[in-house]
């Protein structure tokens, strides 16, 4: 059963495998994710029921789609915090992005603009599902020459890497850090994605799990993956936010 065999055998300790979340849109009425700050406390109480004591909120940033900046996020933080204290939730809410890597952000790079972070210096990021941008590479390098650890959020859903599961592996070989989406290894998405994932899994191709959380539908459904096979299987040693290493 593994490293973590005699863990899951308590539901209550098997949900707590991991002790953070660090990709979710929690805060309420800026992007995709949730819409209030009723659905923002309804979400804390799922993330507290699967066990999580924190989570790093990371709303897209996203040209002028999305044109978050630190202010605006973190002041929907502090205003999230206080009415979890209020309602009497234990989470803690720290934020950072998820950047789309579009023109907008690699003027944020190359003007030296100082990134939202989390777990130290690491940067969270996102591209096209249909297609990866050009200057991926040299952005990459850009990132990791300025200090920070460049995550990609969700590989596993990008359309450019269901034929090309080789992306994968160089994605490691740039020194770029993996997160899969839970949702993901349940095949919430599509069958392609999860497939992928699995594969990914299998061969320890991750770094972070990730709920993705837009809304309470998407962790009600998290409990599932936690008592799925591919779950089990997974090597929690290599995991930066699982609570036991």
């Amino acid at each position: 059963m593994g490293l973590f065999g005699n863990l899951f055998s308590s539901k209550k300790v098997k949900d707590s495998v991991l002790a953070w979340d660090m990709h979710n849109h929690i805060l309420f009425g800026i992007d995709d994710g949730s819409k209030t700050l009723e659905s923002s406390l309804d979400m804390a109480r799922q993330f507290t029921d699967l066990g999580y004591a924190r989570v790093v909120a990371t709303p897209h940033i996203m040209g002028d789609y999305y044109p978050n900046t630190r202010a605006i996020i973190s002041e929907k933080a502090d205003i999230l915090n206080s009415a979890l204290k209020e309602n009497h939730i234990h989470l803690k809410v720290d934020f950072a992005a998820e950047y789309y890597m579009d023109e907008v952000f690699l003027d944020k790079v190359n003007a030296n603009e100082e990134l939202l972070t989390f777990h130290g210096k690491h940067l969270l990021m996102e591209t096209s599902f249909m297609n990866k941008p050009m200057f991926f590479n040299k952005l990459v390098f850009d990132l990791k020459t300025k200090g920070y650890i460049p995550v990609f959020a969700h590989p596993e859903r990008y359309v450019y890497h269901h034929q090309a599961y080789g992306e994968i592996e160089q994605l490691m070989h740039l020194g770029v850090k993996l997160q899969i989406n839970l949702l993901s290894l349940l095949g919430y998405y599509s069958p392609q994605v999860k497939k992928l994932a699995h594969w990914m899994v299998k061969n320890g191709y991750y770094h972070f799990l990730g709920t993705d959380a837009h809304s309470t539908e998407h962790l009600k459904l998290t409990h599932e993956v936690f008592r799925s096979k591919i779950f089990e299987s997974i090597d929690f040693s290599k995991v930066e936010n699982a609570a036991v290493k």
